[in-house]
């Protein structure tokens, strides 16, 4: 596959080129940092238990909440990011949720405890639609599934780091998993702020044009008016939006399930260490990353860019594995760790593909609005991987709560198999 550089000028491509790589990793770095003052919480929980004497289904609610409030900002400000300088909107995103784990941090109350994290769950949805508008005017399609595959390791560099870090924390008290993250996230939203831009046209460099599309439509703005009616007829008439959008509950019930309940599941369950859940909740994370580049390359190189067919595969497998690891009463902890790593493998394939089956269906001019809304359904999940499961593991144990993630997972990949007509990307007549 020939790089869309390779079609400018030498002295073009070359600018293009490094602008194109240091926004992707500026634009990782930021992301991940967002799980530094997101994820830290499922760490803490344990001990927020003991110390405050907090239930799990109270808990659950907090998750619950904060995922919903978080799929409604992300796909609110999906419209704002669209429209909007993505530096500017990150880095605020950024800073007011490292300020509300500070307040986190210094509360005891659960109301006061679960309000702050409600706010905050509000300014972690200013963290992705940014990004999508950078990395739909940066990549051009054919190349968008392995470079935003790259881009998406972010996610699980980000949780896998901060379980690691708070793991080690928590033993100075539950309050330092929030102080400490904090910390690292207004020092990178200072590094963002000066690393980060925004559009080709920002560093004065041509606006991305995917194949069928003139130079002047790429550089186009669009009028209030024009916007909303594009984006009604690519998102909200999109059959295929919708229904990716809807498996996205899916995916994310059951990568949520780990990423939040794990380290508690780990040790009541199973016995296991805080320390060591951390470890392995990391390890559901890290081949999560290997997953998601395998993923990206599969759908550019063998599915012809169709992210939802590689879809299919994944959430099946994932399925599969998570079977394994419920039907095994006891298993070796190296066994446990190996099951759950392999999940995280197929799992995270869905995760970082179904935005860039939105971004690509919706085409650059909406990409953001298209994310946002599949991440409205992705975070409506947290009403099962939160609530839900708090409540099935209280009340009926963990092999209850395991066995209905098994059932999410069949329901998923039956969902996927309804976009396998889907086409690569929106581009084209009619744009």
């Amino acid at each position: 596959m020939s790089n869309y550089a390779d079609t400018m000028a030498p002295e073009v491509a070359k600018k293009f080129k490094y602008w194109q790589t240091r926004t992707i990793i500026a634009s990782m770095i930021g992301y991940a940092l967002f799980y530094f003052v997101r994820k830290n919480l499922s760490i803490a929980m344990p001990a927020m238990q003991t110390d405050l004497g907090i239930t799990k289904t109270e808990l659950g609610l907090f998750l619950t909440l904060h995922g919903l409030i978080y799929g409604v900002s992300k796909f609110a400000n999906g419209f704002i990011g669209d429209r909007v300088n993505a530096r500017y909107f990150m880095v605020s995103g950024l800073v007011l949720s490292a300020v509300c784990n500070i307040i986190f941090g210094f509360s005891s109350g659960v109301l006061a405890l679960g309000i702050v994290w409600m706010i905050n769950g509000w300014f972690q949805g200013m963290g992705f639609p940014p990004c999508a508008r950078l990395m739909t005017h940066w990549i051009p399609p054919k190349e968008l599934a392995t470079k935003m595959s790259i881009w998406n390791t972010s996610h699980s560099i980000g949780a896998g780091l901060v379980v690691i870090t708070c793991g080690y924390v928590v033993t100075m008290g539950w309050r330092w998993c929030f102080y400490l993250p904090a910390a690292i996230a207004l020092t990178g939203a200072v590094a963002l702020w000066f690393t980060m831009r925004d559009t080709p046209a920002s560093v004065g460099l041509p606006a991305i044009r995917p194949e069928g599309v003139s130079q002047e439509e790429a550089e186009r703005k669009d009028t209030p008016a024009e916007f909303k009616q594009f984006v009604r007829k690519k998102v909200f008439k999109n059959p295929y939006i919708w229904i990716i959008a809807i498996a996205n509950f899916f995916v994310y019930t059951i990568r949520y399930a780990v990423l939040d309940w794990g380290p508690t599941l780990l040790s009541e369950w199973k016995g296991i260490s805080i320390h060591h859940a951390g470890w392995m909740v990391a390890g559901f994370e890290i081949s999560g990353i290997i997953g998601m580049l395998t993923a990206g390359w599969a759908t550019d190189r063998f599915f012809g860019g169709r992210s939802p067919r590689v879809c299919v595969f994944c959430m099946a497998f994932a399925t599969f594995f998570i079977f394994l690891f419920w039907a095994l009463a006891a298993p070796p902890t190296w066994l446990a760790t190996l099951l759950l790593m392999t999940a995280g493998f197929f799992i995270y394939g869905p995760q970082a593909l179904i935005g860039i089956a939105a971004a690509n269906l919706a085409t650059k001019r909406a990409a953001a609005t298209a994310v946002g809304f599949t991440g409205l359904f992705g975070y409506a999940s947290t009403l099962v991987s939160g609530w839900g499961l708090g409540y099935l593991a209280g009340h009926l144990g963990w092999n209850y709560a395991i066995g209905a993630l098994i059932g999410i997972g069949i329901t998923g990949t039956l969902t996927f198999l309804l976009a396998w007509p889907a086409k690569a990307d929106g581009y084209g007549s009619n744009n």
